[in-house]
């Protein structure tokens, strides 16, 4: 009996004992949960009752070098449904799509997801003032019209290819828009609050507000007017020529800012969907390899001249073709231009003359030459889908190689490596990297944030090669072949290109790419413009179509640029079919008699006013204009100007 006692009480202690510590252990456990995971639990029930609606951040703007606005921000409303407020789903469903054009089962399946907010898709994004007081109208509960923002591009297709465009979500997709899209997307908001399980708003809870934080203003090299005087003369190029593409890319060669780039066919951004998609998602000027043809030969005449391996004075026989390695390879004049300098040879555009320029620069120095003006590589220009090019490795260059490489055949090149290296040869032999942003600024204050700071890549040649190329090259505009682009007043310097286009590993025999480099003003280049025609109608050369179309870009962005006009420029030389200019005389005093009894008149006379003495005259002497041009002369007998003389006007460059 007395061990039955002892028995039972060892096992109540044995019971209390594990009884205690179990409400220790139930103790400690409630302290963990209050005391240490009480917050997080907190926390997660607070989350499991928080609805949370963002504020898309204003997308920052583009602006152009000079503060024009190329892409901004415009108020549009969006469809949003809160699917725990809608209270007939069916219903609501119905009326949605009806009103914005959609399929009923596919609204109603976007409204009853379990979810604090759905925007309608797709037809309720970025709807027009008119369409959103309609849907207002409709007072469907747990159905909001919120402001929203799409972007605007005030210039239509203007730069299209260097802005990009934005998808949907304001997120950029092409272009500057996509290369700087976190910096101009900024940060969202939100505006969070407390609801319970049937999403009523909990009473005493309280609002949170995140403001967003709206995404910086980028400025471009860009300048609005140069790039509308560019685009014009393509769109003119394309009627003219119809060929499949134009391209173009206007620098500063001092610091590789790119004052405008486009080509066409083109798009507007806005409303890309409508183009086809090759117009907007390729950037030719970056993207397009092609062979160079003659205005490589720039490279070529650069490195003999580095290298002193030829004298601009030194003699050249032309014959009309060259043996290289079995190989014969002809000039584009088939009976040679017989006896010229090194001078002619590049006025000329001469394949001969620049093959013994190579061969006596070397192989691996010619190459050298070319790596280090950046062909066979990406310049690294802040845009995306830039090609390399493609180069021979020296491993694999024989003499034929060599010697088609001197004249631009046999490598493939982009345009944006073209004007980069040209800007390089002529801007004293900096090579810099080419860039298109300029500088960040706060878009609530317009303070600076940030400037983009060019960057030298390396020093290719000396000054005084630059220098003897410009003056080369200026050479080539006045009396060779790129007499097309010479500029009266201007000293512009340039050459001319004509490249049979490679169809199927073959060369073509009726389709080509011509083009022209040039600069301005010799002495002191200030821009360099490229631009290059894929298979133009009629005549395919360079000097015809190319040089011309640059000469009209160059004479309105000197003027634009308020660039002062040079005295010491080279006379042009003409040939039969050129229209000589002139300058004008001063015919005021003089009678009609006289004029035309002591005068070897160039002009065709046109007159105003009653009386025998010229009073005034326009153009005014000392213009230089075209020979044959009408001078308007304004008679008198009083000595005074009659009163309807006009006052002169200047026009807009790009109109």
């Amino acid at each position: 009996m007395r061990s039955s006692n002892v028995t039972v009480r060892r096992r109540l202690f044995a019971v209390l004992i594990i009884g205690t510590v179990l409400f220790f252990a139930l103790v400690v456990r409630l302290a963990y949960v209050q005391i240490w995971m009480g917050p997080r639990l907190s926390q997660e029930a607070e989350d499991n009752w928080r609805r949370n609606i963002e504020i898309t951040a204003k997308r920052g703007e583009l602006i152009d070098r000079n503060g024009v606005q190329l892409a901004y921000n415009i108020s549009t409303p969006t469809v949003m449904a809160i699917p725990v407020q809608i209270k007939d789903a069916q219903m609501t469903a119905s009326k949605l799509a009806e009103a914005l054009g959609l399929d009923e089962a596919d609204v109603y399946k976007q409204i009853t997801v379990r979810r604090s907010q759905v925007y309608i898709k797709p037809g309720g994004r970025k709807i027009t003032q008119e369409k959103a007081q309609e849907i207002r109208n409709l007072q469907l509960p747990g159905i909001v019209v919120r402001e929203d923002n799409k972007r605007h591009y005030p210039f239509g297709g203007l730069a299209a290819h260097v802005l990009g465009f934005t998808g949907i979500d304001n997120q950029g997709l092409t272009g500057i828009e996509l290369k700087y899209d976190k910096l101009l997307t900024g940060i969202k908001g939100s505006i969070q609050y407390l609801v319970d399980a049937s999403g009523k708003l909990i009473p005493g809870s309280s609002d949170v507000y995140h403001e967003p934080k709206d995404g910086l203003n980028l400025q471009l090299t860009i300048d609005s007017h140069i790039q509308t005087i560019m685009e014009r003369e393509l769109d003119q190029a394309m009627v003219k020529y119809q060929p499949k593409h134009v391209i173009a890319i206007a620098m500063d060669p001092n610091n590789g800012e790119v004052l405008a780039m486009a080509s066409r066919p083109g798009y507007e951004p806005g409303n890309y969907r409508e183009y086809p998609v090759e117009n907007y998602n390729r950037n030719l000027p970056i993207w397009m390899a092609y062979e160079p043809g003659s205005t490589f030969k720039i490279i070529t005449l650069a490195a003999a001249l580095e290298e002193k391996k030829i004298k601009l004075t030194d003699p050249f026989y032309d014959k009309g073709s060259i043996e290289v390695g079995g190989a014969r390879l002809r000039c584009w004049k088939r009976q040679g231009h017989g006896s010229e300098t090194f001078l002619n040879v590049v006025e000329n555009s001469c394949n001969p003359g620049f093959v013994v320029m190579g061969q006596a620069v070397g192989k691996e120095k010619l190459f050298d030459y070319i790596h280090n003006f950046g062909f066979g590589k990406k310049s690294g220009i802040d845009l995306g889908g830039e090609a390399t090019g493609i180069m021979f490795k020296p491993s694999r260059v024989g003499p034929v190689e060599l010697a088609t490489t001197s004249f631009g055949q046999g490598v493939s090149v982009t345009p944006i490596q073209q004007i980069t290296a040209i800007s390089a040869a002529i801007n004293g032999g900096k090579l810099y990297q080419p860039h298109v942003a300029r500088a960040w600024y706060k878009p609530e204050d317009g303070e600076l944030v940030s400037k983009v700071e060019p960057t030298m890549v390396r020093q290719v040649i000396s000054e005084e090669t630059s220098k003897q190329v410009r003056e080369t090259l200026e050479s080539v505009v006045a009396n060779g072949t790129g007499r097309n682009a010479f500029i009266d007043g201007y000293r512009v310097g340039g050459k001319t290109g004509t490249a049979q286009k490679v169809i199927n590993g073959r060369y073509s025999s009726d389709e080509y790419i011509v083009s022209f480099i040039g600069f301005a003003p010799a002495d002191d280049p200030k821009v360099v413009i490229y631009a290059a025609v894929d298979d133009p109608q009629g005549l395919q050369f360079g000097g015809l179509i190319a040089a011309p179309l640059v000469k009209n870009m160059m004479e309105d962005t000197l003027r634009y640029m308020k660039v002062p006009q040079r005295k010491d420029q080279i006379d042009r030389k003409y040939v039969y079919g050129d229209t000589p200019i002139v300058e004008v005389p001063n015919l005021v005093g003089m009678t009609v008699t006289d004029i035309y009894e002591s005068l070897n008149m160039n002009f065709e006379l046109a007159k105003s006013g009653v009386g025998k003495t010229v009073v005034n005259q326009v153009p005014k002497p000392g213009a230089r204009v075209e020979q044959g041009s009408t001078i308007r002369i304004y008679l008198s007998d009083t000595g005074a100007p009659p009163s309807d003389t006009p006052a002169p006007t200047e026009q807009s460059p790009a109109s």
